[in-house]
Order: C-alpha cells, then sequence, then structure tokens
C-alpha cells in the first residue's frame, strides 16, 4: 500500500496488536502523542487527523515491520522480518528458532 492510501483504525490496532505494542509504544515510536493515538483509535473508519500524524504513524510501524497491504477492497496488515535480519539469513536457516 502506498503512502497516499489510507489507513484504517482497525489497521492500526492489529498493526499494534501484531507487535505486541501498547498505545505508548506506538507514541514513543511515532512522536504522536498517547493522547492522539487514543483519541484517533476511539473512533472506527479511515484514521482521520492531521496528514502528517497519519504520515508518522505509518513510518513507525513501517519501520517495526508491519506491511499495510489489501488496499480499500481488503485493509489489512503484515508483519515481515526487518530487512537486515533477512539479509543475514540464508534460506536454509528460515526456520523457527530465529523468528522474532
Amino acid at each position: 500500500m502506498d503512502s497516499s492510501q489510507r489507513i484504517s483504525i482497525r489497521q492500526i490496532r492489529a498493526a499494534r496488536a501484531l507487535l505486541h505494542w501498547s498505545q505508548d509504544t506506538l507514541a514513543g515510536a511515532s512522536g504522536v502523542s498517547a493522547a492522539t493515538i487514543k483519541r484517533l483509535e476511539a473512533r472506527d473508519g479511515d484514521l482521520g487527523g492531521r496528514d502528517s500524524t497519519i504520515e508518522r504513524l505509518r513510518r513507525a510501524l513501517e519501520s517495526a515491520g508491519i506491511a499495510f497491504i489489501g488496499g480499500e477492497a481488503a485493509p489489512g496488515v503484515q508483519l515481515r522480518l526487518p530487512a537486515t535480519l533477512v539479509a543475514t539469513l540464508q534460506p536454509d536457516e528460515l526456520n523457527a528458532s530465529n523468528d522474532e
């Protein structure tokens, strides 16, 4: 999903759940206040707020390994291995012992 597409509140909640992040953790990673995140997540639908706020939330989650997938038809999130870890692993090393 490119940055011009909207993110839903459900995607933010799902991304936090995949990362085991609290609202406070997301606030620290994004620079968006915990109070703002709480207010935004209290609603449903598209993530509201300023474009700069949405972009900071998106960047923080994507930096942690979240991919926003599916577009408007079937929005979702996926947790991906960090590129630094993928680059260091050989195909035969990809197993449950090195899952993060």
